[in-house]
């Protein structure tokens, strides 16, 4: 049986076509980067430490996976630096906000037992339930828990979208990036954070609804009430 030759793609041969291949791979590249170079100028200014950043009554920690029901190491590391600032009154409330979209999976109950094992009242720990991706949990912590100042806290590589984001759906923030080893996981999320950082682009121009919005909920103002 005769199989049909395949034909490559040829390239140009005269310099004025590889010109404009060139030009037009350039060109693809400078726009795949434009959002990650929009992430970086403009969320600069918000980026704080554990050490100076300015006391706020709301810290929010994102989601970052679980491994047999626990926090992974990463997630770990996120609510580690929540209760150092607990501790060292820098925030009054924790607003924990991960996927709970299954019934085996549940980051924000995680997140909360392991925030209470180090030294955070339950009482001021508010969970959010349907932070799906950053941005709901940012849409979500506006309009659902009314939170309009909050300390972020996440890894480096996600901290700036995460700030861009929050302050897009009306959260004035800073934002903690917690430092990791630069192993496997590291580099797969700040590969992933160039194509995240496209989508984050859209986000903030379009203001999508979040996947689920529901009513408000009064969490985080009666654990501010109790806090005082």
């Amino acid at each position: 049986m005769h199989r049909p030759e395949l034909r490559r793609p040829r390239l140009p041969r005269t310099r004025a076509g590889q010109r404009r291949l060139v030009q037009a791979v350039v060109a693809v590249c400078v726009l795949a980067l434009l959002p990650s170079t929009w992430l970086y100028v403009t969320t600069g200014d918000g980026l704080r430490t554990t050490a100076d950043v300015p006391r706020t009554e709301v810290a929010v920690v994102f989601g970052a996976g679980l491994w047999n029901g626990e926090p992974s190491p990463y997630l770990a590391h996120r609510l580690d630096a929540a209760a150092t600032l607990y501790r060292n009154k820098r925030v009054e409330v924790v607003l924990v906000t991960g996927d709970n979209s299954r019934k085996d999976y549940d980051e924000p109950d995680a997140m909360r037992a392991y925030l209470t094992k180090h030294g955070v009242p339950g009482s001021r720990i508010v969970s959010d339930y349907a932070g799906f991706d950053t941005w709901d949990s940012c849409v979500r912590a506006r309009k659902i828990f009314g939170v309009d100042r909050a300390v972020l806290i996440s890894q480096g590589f996600h901290i700036r979208r995460a700030l861009a984001l929050c302050r897009a759906a009306g959260v004035s923030s800073y934002g903690i990036g917690v430092q990791d080893k630069h192993d496997v996981t590291w580099y797969y999320g700040g590969t992933r954070e160039l194509f995240a950082a496209g989508k984050a682009a859209l986000d903030v121009v379009f203001h999508p609804g979040p996947r689920f919005l529901g009513p408000k909920e009064k969490g985080v103002a009666e654990a501010l009430a109790g806090a005082r």
